[in-house]
């Protein structure tokens, strides 16, 4: 039996993907959670053998959620849903010791298919967004200048991303004209839409 613990924010999804595996012979999910911050507690506690997680979740992120599983359980295999196909996150993912990366708007019978596949000791990759992520390259963003960009993403001034931060604003001005200039763009606004589009932030 493969045990499998399930982290999407949604609840309509989550429940959705509770009972389509419910289905499936040979799967069981012992734990669905909603935010990231949950995933850790949760799978210490049922042990699962597959961690479908979702990138985007409250708390913390399903990449860093994944970076953690496999510190402290390395025998959980995880597989990445994920509504964008970005092809930074996937770089992020692998390097996350990531088995399997799944859009979400992927067949039943392609996840299910994963999730057998990686729970024998396989990887389930899309292989257009394989070639996407080798054309894209890793961010050429420091972890700052992410940060920074990210914050500036949710609307938030120059000021308030140091005081978040605990950077001066010229500091931040800083790894914004940093930020633009790594990604080509003309202007802030245009920095955060090139680094999400390319999974960087």
């Amino acid at each position: 039996m493969i045990r499998i613990l399930i982290a999407e924010d949604m609840p309509i999804i989550r429940k959705a993907l509770v009972a389509l595996l419910a289905l499936e012979p040979g799967l069981q999910v012992v734990a669905d959670v909603g935010r990231g911050d949950e995933i850790m507690p949760a799978a210490l506690d049922v042990r699962p053998g597959i961690a479908l997680l979702d990138i985007d979740l409250p708390g913390i992120s399903g990449l860093d959620a994944a970076e953690e599983l496999h510190r402290h359980l390395p025998d959980c295999k995880i597989i990445i849903l994920t509504g964008l196909g970005r092809p930074g996150n996937l770089l992020r993912a692998l390097s996350a010791h990531v088995r399997g990366f799944v859009v979400k708007d992927a067949p039943v019978e392609t996840l299910v298919d994963g999730i057998r596949r990686v729970a024998a000791g396989g990887r389930v990759v899309d292989p257009d967004l394989v070639a996407a992520a080798l054309d894209t390259g890793a961010s050429p963003l420091t972890t700052r200048e992410a940060d920074v960009l990210r914050i500036a993403g949710d609307g938030h001034s120059t000021v308030q991303i140091g005081r978040m931060l605990s950077l001066s604003p010229a500091t931040v001005r800083n790894y914004l004209s940093n930020a633009i200039a790594k990604t080509g763009a003309r202007n802030r606004i245009g920095a955060i839409r090139a680094a999400e589009r390319a999974g960087w932030i």
